[in-house]
């Protein structure tokens, strides 16, 4: 039962995406279909005695007014069980709420028109945001990966691959031993067999390599090492196609050989430490997600890894799905994943720990590492999540190449916050000679980059302006 005291705090709140007020049930046919549209995203309440202002007025109410806002919500299909409430206020009048939870099998729709709740207004559905939601409800026993796979045997699967999956299961105690290494009862006991016949799922995680470019390309992986921040020049560049488990080992291997270094000193011990400018792990848990939730049944599809200078970017086809969007991915979230077959194998093998949690597991792993939280972006059909730096990274190439060690000297100079001196670079670079330290740094302020302020001893080097706001 609600209490005065909560229903004062309710509209306290105002009107919002999950909270509209109506003077009256005169208003029904509207608070239903206001209903109607926070069925389709994150449930809500309508208040009846309520003015938009937030005055608390109430009205008379009967059991007939109780049957009129039955036989509304009735014509709500499918049929849905709200919670309807009279509220007693002081002045004998009373403050109707019904309220429901996120429906569980959208999309809903009130007298044959669909509707959405969007910030403090209803809407009706699009043709096109409706037949996106009944894909959604479909996908839960009818989806591309749980399809049978045609024309493909046991024989054509990596047994190797498909063996150490098993074992690691077993090992982490997420599968049962079964007693047999028999290729097709162990794909059975994973759910990826359908009668005495493959699923498309066992094809993705397991498929020879060989064999995927022409019956599965888009079980396919582009690895690119960009120079600069665009897409102009390559440093390294690959394609890949093969089974999801193949494709992850190439994935990680790219991202060790092709990651900027960051150095850093150790307390105490005046010692460089070079690290990767982007934690390992929050990486590979980004990539575990774009293959996990991917969308396989597009033939061009891909997952793809792009470093640049001034950042690292992960994409993968297909979009976000059941009403997410990328600000709810960082907070705490239903699981859902698109593809839970796979998503499952990636479970068994340890890969990822916890569905609905990986995001939040990249944000606190990049927070440990000083980075700002990487960007989600869910456009032009592909979600692609962009780690950035916390500092300043020197480019590989200004009018010339820039050597490593010249890299450091920027480096060094953008991660200080004040001019260092000749000998305070030494520990950056151990084994670089004065003479040569001397000439990498006049080369340096040649080309614009940076400056210096005073002579011989006393000489201070510091990053030109025009670098520094490039840094900000």
């Amino acid at each position: 039962m609600t209490s005065p005291a909560l229903l004062a705090r309710w509209v306290a709140l105002g009107e919002s995406e999950t909270q509209e007020f109506k003077r009256s049930t005169a208003n029904l046919e509207r608070g239903t279909e206001t209903i109607c549209g926070m069925l389709n995203r994150q449930g809500g309440r309508v208040l009846y005695g309520v003015r938009p202002n937030g005055e608390i007025e109430g009205q008379q109410t009967s059991d007939r007014t109780l049957e009129k806002i039955t036989g509304e919500l009735g014509e709500i299909e499918p049929p849905i069980f709200p919670e309807v409430e009279r509220l007693m206020l002081d002045s004998g009048q009373e403050v109707l709420s019904v309220s429901v939870s996120r429906g569980t099998q959208r999309p809903y729709a009130y007298k044959g028109r669909a509707f959405l709740r969007i910030g403090n207004s209803t809407k009706e559905m699009s043709r096109e945001e409706y037949n996106a939601l009944l894909f959604e409800r479909l996908h839960a026993v009818q989806r591309w990966e749980n399809e049978v796979a045609t024309g493909w045997t046991a024989e054509m699967l990596d047994r190797t691959e498909i063996t150490r999956t098993l074992e690691e299961a077993i090992r982490r105690g997420r599968v049962e031993e079964p007693g047999t290494r028999d290729t097709f009862d162990v794909l059975r006991g994973l759910s990826l067999t359908k009668g005495d016949h493959l699923l498309r799922a066992a094809v993705v995680l397991f498929g020879k390599d060989e064999l995927m470019p022409v019956e599965y390309p888009q079980c396919f992986l582009r690895l690119a090492r960009f120079r600069g921040i665009d897409r102009n020049e390559f440093l390294d560049n690959k394609q890949v196609h093969g089974h999801a488990f193949e494709l992850m080992r190439r994935a990680e291997r790219f991202l060790i050989d092709n990651l900027p270094i960051a150095g850093r000193i150790v307390p105490g011990l005046f010692e460089r430490q070079d690290d990767p400018l982007y934690p390992l792990e929050a990486l590979r848990e980004a990539l575990a997600n774009a293959f996990c939730h991917r969308d396989y049944s597009l033939g061009g599809g891909s997952v793809a890894v792009g470093i640049y200078d001034d950042r690292l970017e992960i994409t993968s086809t297909g979009g976000l799905h059941f009403g997410l969007t990328p600000d709810d991915l960082w907070g705490p979230h239903e699981s859902q994943p698109w593809n839970p077959l796979v998503a499952g194998a990636f479970y068994r093998r340890g890969i990822i720990e916890q569905w609905g949690r990986g995001t939040l597991k990249i944000a606190a792993l990049t927070e440990k590492a000083g980075l700002p939280r990487p960007d989600i972006n869910a456009v032009a059909g592909a979600v692609t999540v962009r780690f950035l730096p916390s500092r300043y990274v020197a480019p590989q190439r200004t009018q010339l190449d820039l050597s490593a060690e010249q890299r450091t000297i920027l480096q060094t100079l953008g991660n200080g916050s004040r001019p260092l001196s000749l000998h305070e670079f030494k520990p950056h670079l151990p084994d670089l000679s004065e003479w040569r330290l001397k000439q990498d740094l006049q080369m340096l302020k040649k080309s614009g980059l940076i400056d210096t302020s005073g002579r011989a001893r006393t000489a201070r080097w510091f990053l030109t302006p025009a670098v520094k706001e490039e840094q900000q």
